[in-house]
């Protein structure tokens, strides 16, 4: 039984609060027997599982994989939410180049997007909406974060999901880019999105700039005061509307 003092135990802490550490480890941390469900029937590989005293485990893991059982109070002292789950696992990263994707028609650009829980909600409704790829630019939020894999609700194991991505190298990919705007463009209900298409959607306060490297524009038709919606709202409005085009 592991002590919150134990080098495993720090460790499993690290890598839930330090993105330093993830990024040089290769590693992040999944909370909860769901989630950790989702990514075993993914084939993501799975180093080490932490549970708290006297929880059994109700999945059988795959043959090498140790389970430590932590003494009592520790999983409240390492978890990053105010009630964590009583299991936690470390599972290694995936990383996919753009050029491993095979002929996308469909991507999610996160333009600086920072909030780890508007992240995940985006990764969340691509999956849902079938998009082939969810892209990060650089200087947006760890796509490894505990708050992120958590809003992303397994949906990080069931759609690639690509880092430190540069929009230029999405366009010469081949997609057509289109940019979301407040204010600018045509609506998203108007506009053609049946082709090879890199939807993106940008910065929390800051939006995409308006020199992006954005091929076309659209924008939310909306009522109300509120100058634009949620980037995790928008992005989910246009993901169904694409998915609705195609028939999806």
């Amino acid at each position: 039984m592991l002590g919150a003092s134990n080098q495993r135990v720090q460790r499993l802490r690290r890598l839930l609060g330090r993105r330093s550490a993830r990024r040089d480890e290769g590693v992040f941390v999944v909370e909860g027997e769901v989630v950790l469900a989702e990514a075993l029937d993914a084939g993501w590989r799975v180093d080490e599982v932490f549970v708290a005293a006297g929880h059994p485990l109700a999945r059988r893991l795959p043959a090498g994989v140790p389970v430590h059982e932590l003494a009592a109070g520790v999983v409240e002292r390492v978890g990053s939410t105010e009630s964590p789950q009583p299991v936690l696992a470390i599972v290694a990263q995936r990383h996919t180049a753009l050029a491993e994707l095979t002929a996308p028609t469909f991507v999610i650009v996160c333009d600086g997007v920072a909030d780890p829980g508007n992240a995940g909600t985006i990764v969340r409704s691509a999956e849902a909406a079938g998009a082939d790829a969810v892209v990060f630019t650089p200087g947006s939020v760890d796509v490894y974060n505990p708050k992120v894999v958590r809003a992303s609700a397994g949906a990080l194991f069931h759609v690639p999901v690509l880092a430190d991505v540069e929009l230029s190298a999405v366009r010469a990919a081949g997609l057509t880019t289109i940019g979301t705007s407040s204010h600018r463009g045509s609506a998203h209900t108007a506009t053609d999105l049946t082709g090879p298409i890199a939807l993106v959607v940008g910065n929390e306060a800051r939006g995409v700039a308006d020199d992006a490297l954005v091929d076309r524009w659209i924008t939310i038709p909306h009522a109300g005061r509120a100058e634009s919606l949620n980037v995790a709202m928008a992005a989910t409005v246009v993901c169904f509307e694409v998915a609705r085009q195609r028939g999806r």
